[in-house]
């Protein structure tokens, strides 16, 4: 039995960098996911892996001292399909370091 694959390397973006996958395209995936609203929407950093596709890994500030991380999927250009929400981790903080989840 040989080592399982490992996942592609996350590759850190600083917040001045210009997101490719602004965090409001999912914002209403998230608020429906949550059953609330945010007050507050703004990405602060985020990660990228290709994969088929790239993984976005967005922290980003929802109010107050909250923070979230997203997990967004973008497919490849020829698909043509919307931005998905793969997964989300709520009560972060802004020191929280963006990792694979």
């Amino acid at each position: 039995m040989g080592d399982p694959t490992p996942e592609p390397p996350l590759r850190l973006r600083s917040p001045s960098a210009p997101l490719s996958t602004p965090p409001t395209q999912v914002r209403s995936q998230l608020e429906e996911k949550e059953n609330k609203k945010f007050p507050v929407f703004k990405a602060v950093s985020f990660k990228s892996q290709v994969v088929a596709g790239t993984n976005y890994f967005i922290k980003v500030h929802v109010g107050d001292e909250d923070f979230v991380h997203l997990r967004v999927f973008k497919s490849l250009p020829h698909e043509n399909k919307p931005l998905t929400l793969s997964n989300y981790q709520t009560n972060k903080a802004k020191h929280d370091e963006l990792s694979y989840f």
